[in-house]
């Protein structure tokens, strides 16, 4: 029996992808004489970042929105990995936490919340899906399994759209008393029905990996966060996903299976 292979992709738009990775590296320098403006000190621009106001730019889908959904660590004071294990770090190692969800169609991340490592991945799905414009229609909703709780099932099913959550090993059917409990009974039987690696591919999930790869890209930016209390630790973070969205925007690359 021969073993199971992974499948190959092939780049179908490789010209105007690569044109877009050479605009990445373009920076364009305008310089004026004449303008007469005070350039800020980094005190001013320390107080100025705790009170920013950063809007992600996106270009938007052609359709109703898949929005993708994860959350990850970052290290905000502290010895890196390897320093840690080596010579056992300090007692002292500060982890913030992000929120993401993301367009499948686009790759532009559409929400960020930004938190302390003690909040729950579960309790910040419906502040993400705020962020989304009440006119934008979302279609499907896209998470792991530490979303399967009746909150996140009743906030996806309130904006009319599908979740694609896969239920616990040990999942039992919930009172069908709210229009979220009832989508989760009905994912909760469709896996036992067809198991949980069929229902995978069945409803599609294996495309959250697209998050995951997202949340590296963002660990592309910086390992750790350079300022130290919370509120510019968020503007940080903001900033940096606005810096990938326009990246993201330039062009992203188009894959076909292979043979």
């Amino acid at each position: 029996m021969s073993s199971w292979a992974p499948t190959k992709y092939k780049t179908t738009n490789w010209p105007s992808y690569n044109t877009a990775l050479k605009q990445r590296g373009s920076l364009s320098i305008w310089f004026d004489p004449g303008l007469n403006w005070a350039v800020p000190d980094f005190s001013t621009l320390c107080r100025r970042q705790r009170t920013l106001d950063v809007r992600l730019p996106y270009s938007g889908g052609t359709g109703p929105l898949n929005l993708l959904i994860d959350s990850t660590g970052m290290k905000a004071e502290g010895e890196g990995e390897w320093n840690a294990r080596k010579h056992g770090g300090s007692k002292r190692r500060i982890w913030r936490k992000i929120h993401i969800g993301i367009d499948e169609e686009t790759l532009e991340v559409r929400a960020v919340e930004v938190t302390s490592s003690n909040i729950g991945d579960a309790p910040m799905l419906p502040e993400l899906l705020n962020q989304i414009p009440p006119d934008q229609d979302i279609e499907m909703v896209t998470a792991d399994g530490a979303y399967n709780t009746r909150k996140c099932h009743d906030a996806i099913a309130a904006r009319n759209a599908h979740a694609v959550i896969p239920p616990r090993k040990n999942a039992k059917p919930c009172k069908p008393t709210s229009a979220g409990a009832i989508a989760r009974n009905e994912a909760v039987n469709a896996s036992r029905y067809l198991g949980r690696a069929l229902w995978r591919r069945w409803s599609g999930y294996h495309r959250r990996s697209r998050v995951e790869s997202k949340m590296n890209c963002i660990k592309l930016l910086g390992q750790s966060l350079m300022v130290r209390d919370f509120d510019r630790q968020a503007a940080e973070i903001q900033i940096r996903i606005a810096v990938l969205n326009r990246y993201t925007a330039l062009g992203i690359p188009i894959t076909k299976p292979a043979g």
